[in-house]
């Protein structure tokens, strides 16, 4: 168990068409939000969905991978590590974020899909 420090896997369903940043160093950076969907029965029987969204960012090859063929309701699978940070408001509030930064990324559904296209 010494090699699971900080890792995450998810699978699920893109949120949003990915914001794509070109940086000076000509690396790109891609951000995005999953969905992912846990189904349970209530206290009453009746099935239930918890949908959890998780901001993903990708950068480098990754991101281009995401620019070029992740869109809007794009099924996919991807591993990274959780960090947090945090930033001011422009009225000087302090806001924490948490994302994950994917190291890999898989694109699941039916080739072809609108998704990709």
């Amino acid at each position: 168990m010494s090699t699971l420090k900080n890792k995450v896997q998810l699978i699920g369903n893109v949120g949003n068409e990915p914001e794509i940043t070109n940086l000076e160093s000509g690396k790109k950076a891609a951000k995005f939000s999953i969905a992912t969907n846990e189904f349970y029965k209530n206290s009453n029987g009746e099935k239930e969905q918890n949908t959890q969204w998780h901001n993903v960012v990708a950068w480098g090859k990754i991101a281009e991978i995401v620019e070029k063929y992740v869109g809007k309701g794009k099924e996919v699978a991807l591993e990274g590590k959780l960090t947090s940070r945090s930033y001011e408001t422009k009225e000087g509030e302090k806001r924490y974020v948490t994302e994950v930064v994917a190291n890999e990324i898989l694109l699941l559904g039916i080739k072809g899909d609108n998704a990709t296209e």
